[in-house]
């Protein structure tokens, strides 16, 4: 087994034991010496698993005495279950939920926990605006000719050296620019499926996905999905012979968070490399990360170009800069007659801009400070949870992201929390929205990339008394 791999089953184990209550807050952990003897690890190797650990804020280190269980308040909140959808492929979306959720963008009146973006005021603006005024000095008569169809190539070169922190090994050539990570997912499934097909997706999935591929006249195949490691293996495998694509979010995926561990990653691959079946992965959050190195992608174990590997900065740098990419593997030709087809060019100021700010290094000095506010306020979200919402709430335990996770008791329906909330100035994202089933309408999920103020913390109080209401 890889280091990599030995790594992370080691803190994964770990955590699992400090989620099911194996562990205890306050419990005393091996100490670094124990686990190089217990698993035959280097001493940089077991100091990388409670370092992990740590960044989750799963464990404490105490000067002189060792590594011992947190007691933050968020450990008294237990995980929802594993997610179980029916096993039979559906089609039914809830329109009208999405619409109104979804109308609610951009509205600087209320407080939007329902859109998983960074707010505004964590961007870095001014300096951005600077590389929009150079880009169209330094481009072409000023950025107003075609791209090339593949797109910038300084953006393209940019994004490949990036994926050598996840294992990617990608060339400028493998990759396409797209406008955001959206259109790099719809190019993918428009490339390789056709009405009637069956795309497997994980349960609960974003709505945009859903509504995507059935607008194409797919079928959803929805699959159990655990809050933290994310999709179930043995699911996929015995869903193998009903689907012709697999379309996953394994870094942080929206709503749940959860991260799937590297060897669950390769085992994915390779399961659907040898059946055939295309996996179309979204890694829009994949930068977005709490430990102390970026998570592989899928990508990285793809030996026959069988997996196309999405992203944007739309999460991370300029939401309405619709930046984004595809590496479409084995499935390149097609991906680009349909990008020449459906918009001939990406837009050449922007890419250009972007590029420039990945270049001087200013895109990694951003991506460390959101990470940190975003890991912030997720720690300061549970306690407020665990002190305002109703007795019995659950909630995900994100290692990166924007997304969190929240389950109700039953009989809680968030979709009339909703319709509550939404006259207080506050705007939920309804659990009913992220599946195609009946199932999750006491669960809803939150964005934590808001600014953390005395005004936001009073809104999660002011929701969580709105629960308890209904």
């Amino acid at each position: 087994m890889s280091k990599d791999f030995l790594y992370s089953e080691i803190a994964n184990g770990i955590a699992a034991q400090i989620s099911s209550g194996v562990l205890q807050a306050g419990d005393k952990l091996p100490s670094v010496r124990l686990l190089c003897k217990e698993h035959g690890i280097s001493m940089n190797t077991a100091k990388r698993v409670f370092l992990e650990l740590e960044a989750q804020s799963l464990v404490d280190s105490k000067p002189q005495s060792g590594y011992f269980v947190s007691s933050l308040p968020y450990l008294k909140l237990p995980l929802p279950e594993v997610s179980r959808p029916s096993a039979l492929a559906t089609n039914s979306e809830p329109d009208e939920l999405i619409s109104k959720v979804y109308g609610n963008m951009g509205n600087s009146g209320l407080t939007l926990f329902s859109i998983s973006a960074p707010s505004g005021d964590l961007l870095p603006l001014a300096k951005l605006k600077k590389e929009i005024v150079h880009a169209t000095r330094e481009l072409r008569e000023g950025g107003t000719a075609y791209e090339p169809l593949q797109g910038n190539i300084k953006l393209r070169r940019m994004i490949a050296v990036r994926s050598l922190a996840w294992g990617g090994n990608l060339h400028e050539n493998d990759l396409v620019t797209t406008s955001g990570a959206m259109n790099a997912v719809s190019l993918c499934l428009m490339a390789l499926t056709k009405p009637g097909d069956t795309v497997a997706v994980e349960s609960p999935c974003y709505p945009g996905i859903l509504q995507l591929a059935i607008s194409l006249g797919c079928k959803i195949l929805e699959l159990p999905t655990h809050p933290v490691t994310g999709l179930e293996i043995e699911a996929l495998k015995q869903a193998i012979p009903k689907i012709d694509i697999c379309l996953l979010v394994p870094n942080f995926n929206t709503p749940l968070g959860s991260c799937m561990p590297d060897e669950h990653k390769k085992e994915v691959v390779e399961l659907l490399a040898k059946h055939h079946i295309p996996l179309i992965e979204d890694d829009i959050y994949g930068d977005l990360y709490f430990g102390t190195q970026r998570p592989k992608c899928c990508k990285a174990f793809d030996q026959g170009g069988n997996v196309l590997w999405c992203g944007s900065v739309s999460k991370t740098l300029a939401p309405g800069y619709r930046v984004g990419w595809v590496a479409p593997g084995k499935y390149k030709e097609k991906l680009l007659k349909l990008k020449l087809i459906h918009s001939i060019s990406s837009s050449s100021i922007v890419q250009e801009a972007v590029g420039n700010f990945v270049t001087t290094g200013k895109y990694e000095n951003h991506l460390r400070q959101l990470r940190r506010v975003i890991q912030d306020n997720y720690q300061r979200y549970i306690p407020a949870i665990a002190q305002y919402f109703p007795e019995g709430t659950k909630t995900s335990r994100p290692q990166g992201g924007l997304s969190l996770w929240v389950e109700f008791p039953k009989g809680i329906d968030t979709a009339k929390l909703y319709d509550l909330a939404i006259k207080q100035g506050i705007s939920i994202a309804p659990g009913r929205m992220f599946t195609l089933q009946d199932q999750f309408e006491n669960c809803m999920r939150l964005c934590i990339g808001l600014r953390w103020t005395n005004e936001l913390q009073f809104k999660l109080k002011q929701l969580g008394n709105l629960a308890r209401m209904i």
